[in-house]
């Protein structure tokens, strides 16, 4: 009867940026027989032949799903369903989202017997430093979305406390980036091909960044390990400050338009006159002063984790620049 159960992935989140990349690399690698999207959006574009199945599901309230022929000790429930654009929302969004959605995560776990959890919270927690941080380090959340991810973080862990044949894996990636994100790494970009872009006091600072090919493998290279709770960082090893990021963009993309470089404290002050211009007319802006501070501030992550058990880091920014313009070449015209 085992043989004929399915080893299944049931993904939370999962028509997120994160979740699909994720999907698409687990079917290349036939890593489940099974894979179940379970998201409050539709997943876009074409997955798997008949073993993707999604199920529209808002985790702030009770989970009832049925899933039949599962292998309840082999198959992983993933929770990449989360608030966590910042700023996007109000405070109180973070907490109503983020924590009865994990505490009704472990309950459906419960429920239906799955033994293993994966969720990814995010560097949030580690709050503002100059130092390095690792997993070691102690956490400091500040925001909103850092709170309710510290918090789900231990809600999780209590499940995992529960029964001894249990697992659960915590990344805490940091910034990520890639094909069709139209993130903090890709905004960069598009800034230095028209000649917007500032470097916030010179550039110097460490900004810790993720390519997400090397992400959904760390994620795989997890899953095959033995321990019963890894908590782990995800960040390209090593990173280079902001000012040497820039310099590869340019040279990759043949950019000879100056980038200013001026202190963080104009920007914020220019930003927030930008915010009520806009506000004014009725439109919105990407040019915000929380955006423009976090950006001057150093958020040096270390995925000390994935280094002492061998993983292989094989993006650097410059590799993962080159390997992101040959899968999406349109992102970059």
């Amino acid at each position: 009867m085992k043989e004929r159960m399915n080893k299944t992935a049931i993904i939370f989140g999962g028509s997120g940026y994160i979740g699909r990349n994720m999907l698409s690399f687990f079917l290349r690698e036939k890593v489940f027989s099974k894979y179940i999207i379970c998201d409050i959006n539709k997943l876009e574009g074409s997955h798997g032949e008949g073993n993707v199945k999604f199920i529209k599901t808002d985790i702030r309230r009770p989970i009832n799903l049925s899933v039949e022929e599962l292998d309840t000790q082999n198959s992983w429930i993933f929770n990449f369903a989360a608030i966590h654009r910042e700023p996007g929302h109000q405070y109180k969004e973070y907490f109503d989202t983020n924590i009865p959605g994990a505490e009704n995560i472990n309950d459906f776990a419960r429920k239906i017997g799955v033994k293993n959890l994966f969720f990814t919270s995010s560097i949030a927690p580690y709050g503002k430093s100059l130092d390095q941080r690792t997993e070691k380090s102690v956490l400091y959340p500040e925001t909103a979305y850092g709170i309710s991810k510290a918090l789900a973080e231990k809600i999780h862990q209590q499940w995992l406390s529960e029964e001894p044949s249990r697992r659960l894996i915590i990344v805490r990636p940091s910034v990520i980036y890639g094909p069709k994100d139209p993130g903090n790494v890709y905004r960069m970009i598009k800034a230095l091909k028209k000649g917007t872009f500032v470097l916030p006091d010179g550039g110097r600072v460490v900004k810790s960044y993720g390519y997400v090919y090397g992400l959904v493998e760390s994620m795989l290279f997890t899953l095959n390990q033995k321990d019963r709770l890894i908590i782990y960082n995800y960040a390209e090893n090593p990173v280079i400050p902001l000012n040497e990021m820039v310099t590869v963009v340019k040279k990759e993309l043949n950019i000879s338009k100056p980038t200013l470089k001026v202190p963080v404290g104009i920007l914020a002050i220019i930003a927030g006159v930008f915010q009520i211009g806009f506000k004014l007319i009725g439109k919105k802006s990407d040019i915000h002063p929380v955006r423009v501070r976090k950006a001057g501030f150093p958020t040096n992550i270390k995925p000390q984790y994935l280094i002492d058990n061998g993983f292989e880091f094989k993006y650097g920014f410059e590799k993962s620049l080159v390997h992101w313009m040959e899968q999406s070449p349109e992102d970059f015209k």
